[in-house]
């Protein structure tokens, strides 16, 4: 791609991302994009073959603000509490821009054949983004997070966040708070909980747990 074709792609991206932000995901049309970008249709087209395609730069923004973000914040959080805690938030922080749409958008990617669920194929480079951000946060906690839990750690932590980020999506009290709240005690109740991975019966459960758990991620 040449520096003038990646330059218009970006054009492209960056005003179909504020219209978004602006008039919503369900106002916003390839048409409505390519008009305000100053290019043609199918020009718009050339670049992102439906909305779908731009829903994945959505994404994919949002994850590399997130990890921005993230990185900043855990410069000082050393315990996984805190380090869980900052990385939830400054998700919460790089989305927040979007909670205008995300009840239309969540209507869409909820469906299991949608291009835009976060678990589709299509999604992969933004749903390893955001994994790395979460491995960032176990790998470098101190003390560390149990040894048996540490690999599949990040992925469930990262199940959890989706949980939270729909919540957060119907979340209507000022800014977002109920959300806020539910992290604040939830990660100390979940790091807690890792902590009983090292008491002997109860570790045998995790163990059949976290079995169930890879057979169905698997």
């Amino acid at each position: 791609m040449t520096v003038k074709s990646e330059q218009t792609r970006q054009l492209v991206a960056g005003v179909a991302l504020r219209m978004f932000r602006e008039i919503g995901f369900a106002k916003t049309t390839m048409r409505a994009i390519a008009a305000e970008a100053g290019v043609s249709v199918g020009n718009a087209y050339y670049y992102f073959a439906s909305k779908d395609d731009l829903v994945q730069e959505l994404y994919l923004q949002v994850q590399a603000e997130h990890a921005a973000r993230a990185a900043e914040a855990l410069k000082d959080a050393a315990d996984l509490t805190s380090r869980l805690r900052a990385t939830l938030h400054t998700g919460l922080d790089a989305m927040a821009p979007y909670h205008r749409f995300g009840g239309d958008f969540i209507a869409t990617a909820i469906r299991p054949t949608s291009p835009v669920n976060p678990f589709a194929a299509g999604s992969t480079a933004a749903r390893e983004a955001s994994l790395d951000i979460f491995r960032t946060a176990v790998e470098a906690a101190k003390p560390p997070a149990p040894k048996k839990l540490r690999s599949d750690l990040p992925e469930l932590l990262w199940l959890f966040y989706m949980a939270v980020t729909l919540f957060w999506v119907y979340d209507t009290s000022d800014g977002q708070q109920r959300t806020r709240r539910l992290v604040d005690g939830a990660v100390p109740l979940i790091t807690r909980g890792l902590s009983l991975a090292r008491v002997p019966g109860v570790g045998r459960i995790l163990d059949d747990f976290l079995s169930l758990s890879r057979s169905i991620r698997g």
